[in-house]
């Protein structure tokens, strides 16, 4: 996520704008679906983001619900029924009527259709029923209390499109311009090449200040950061640090440094399996031992991966909700606290029936990337020395986007570098770890991150899914990272600051998100 607002607003045109304005956005990542119901890359969901609004959205000062789809809404008494109301006068790009039942629809195909809950499907496990009483109603009934309703960040879509769609799973969504609600329409599309948006100019909350909007692919954020440099873009974010540095004084270019909302990880194989329980992937048998996992993490230095590879840029990793959303941020005491101690992991290998060899290795992993990102590379130098330090050797193999998508998604590796941007309520990134997120037989229906499936986990999920007390759901949702941290089905290696920069001789501003930090 963008720590400059996604619903960028240019504060003054340029004074020498002929013709249509166009903000050129760099992107490194590919594009894993333009399909709202399978889209997981942060690439795909920015773009979603633009083309469908949710039921309720983030004002972009302080981050308090505001009006989304829905303008009102009412919780019954028992917390078991929530009645949304779609104002009159908002449309779809083609310029049909936004109503009740285009809400209800997207709902309840997600309740009916396994592979429409593929990327979302947390926000709809405990519903009942959804319904729209009238155009301008929709009523949602829970199983139990849900404390998430006002945070369902679910695309919207349009029923007379979507329900002429025969087969989610290859609807590719680009029949162009695509119908959208949001602020821009997409109307090209060349993979690996560019997407393009247009200004939706009938948009409720007001038409963009700008006309197009255009992501322009590059290989590497190097090639990125060069090309904003010559003015060729004008703006770039998730930039590595030495990139970020280089920019410093910079004519034309204003810079922003941000505590970012996402973390970066390294996942380890816990024995992946389907929601059946079945086996999937190949995995190496040795890390579905708690002790193996801990030991790893046990060998990495943390410390030293923020200041020799992020260069300080970051923030040190513990539990899943970054140290942005300060309540829900959990870090361990001197009770939990894993501290490096390559020694304590190597004892602890040995006890766990690991010995080293002849050759003074105990067993080899893999260890997969994204070819292209600082990040991973230069980690990936600094795990094969700390791993070999307890006799795991490593071979590391850099891929692409999707390459390395489909190797996580078959659980076709042992370790894998991955990460995620979170969101204003912690409910998404903490429901990516339940048993239920586990994919079918099929290798579809769920988005898991590290295949993890833990009961006493799962147990606290559903509590604080349905607690209203705040300060008692903080605490439920702290011990879920505790839990996590414990079993190890991935390390949070750090909080990667937000670095981004703008041609400011270009464009005047852009909204920050929150406004302070």
């Amino acid at each position: 996520m963008l720590a400059i607002a996604t619903t960028l607003v240019l504060a003054t045109p340029p004074a020498t704008a002929s013709g249509p304005v166009i903000l050129k956005v760099a992107i490194v990542q590919q594009i894993d679906s333009m399909n709202p119901f399978l889209a997981v890359f942060q690439s795909s969901t920015e773009v979603g983001r633009l083309m469908y609004d949710y039921l309720t959205a983030y004002a972009a000062d302080d981050q308090r619900v505001t009006e989304g789809i829905a303008n009102r809404w009412e919780p019954s008494a028992d917390k078991l029924t929530w009645t949304f109301t779609v104002p009159q006068g908002k449309k779809w790009s083609d310029g049909q009527p936004i109503t009740a039942a285009d809400v209800a629809f997207t709902y309840n195909l997600m309740l009916t259709n396994e592979v429409a809950r593929t990327a979302n499907g947390s926000f709809v496990s405990n519903f009942e029923s959804v319904t729209a009483t009238d155009d301008r109603t929709v009523v949602i009934r829970t199983k139990a209390p849900q404390v998430t309703m006002l945070a369902l960040d679910i695309p919207i879509v349009p029923k007379h499109v979507w329900e002429k769609v025969s087969n989610i799973k290859d609807y590719a969504n680009d029949q162009m311009p695509v119908v959208g609600s949001g602020p821009f329409v997409l109307t090209e599309h060349a993979a690996g090449q560019f997407i393009k948006l247009k200004a939706n100019k009938d948009y409720w909350r007001g038409a963009p200040k700008y006309d197009e909007l255009h992501f322009v692919y590059f290989q590497n954020a190097d090639a990125a950061v060069q090309a904003l440099a010559k003015g060729e873009v004008d703006l770039v974010n998730r930039m590595a640090p030495a990139q970020f540095d280089s920019l410093d004084g910079k004519d034309g270019v204003t810079r922003n440094r941000a505590q970012g909302r996402r973390f970066t990880e390294l996942l380890i194989n816990p024995g992946a399996q389907t929601k059946a329980g079945e086996p999937i992937g190949d995995g190496n048998p040795a890390l579905k031992d708690v002790r193996v996992r801990r030991a790893i993490a046990q060998a990495i230095d943390l410390d030293a991966l923020v200041a020799r590879v992020s260069l300080g840029y970051a923030e040190k990793g513990s539990g899943l909700v970054p140290p942005v959303f300060g309540k829900w941020h959990w870090q361990p005491d001197d009770k939990t606290l894993r501290k490096f101690d390559p020694a304590a992991a190597n004892a602890a290998l040995d006890a766990a029936g690991f010995p080293r060899r002849a050759d003074g290795t105990r067993f080899g992993l893999r260890l997969v990337g994204r070819a292209g990102r600082a990040y991973d590379e230069q980690a990936s130098e600094y795990l094969k020395r700390s791993m070999s330090d307890i006799g795991i050797p490593l071979d590391v193999q850099l891929v692409s986007d999707n390459q390395l998508n489909e190797v996580t998604t078959a659980a076709t590796y042992d370790l894998a570098f991955s990460g995620w941007a979170t969101n204003v309520d912690p409910d998404f990134i903490l429901g990516l770890h339940t048993c239920a997120q586990r994919p079918g037989a099929d290798g579809k229906g769920g988005t898991t991150d590290a295949y993890f499936c833990d009961q006493a986990y799962d147990e606290l999920y559903a509590r604080q899914l349905s607690e209203f007390d705040e300060a008692k759901r903080v605490e439920i949702v702290k011990q879920m990272q505790a839990r996590f941290y414990d079993q190890v089905p991935a390390v949070v290696l750090a909080y990667e600051n937000a670095l981004e920069g703008y041609r400011s001789d270009h464009f005047a501003k852009f909204t920050t998100q929150p406004a302070q930090g």
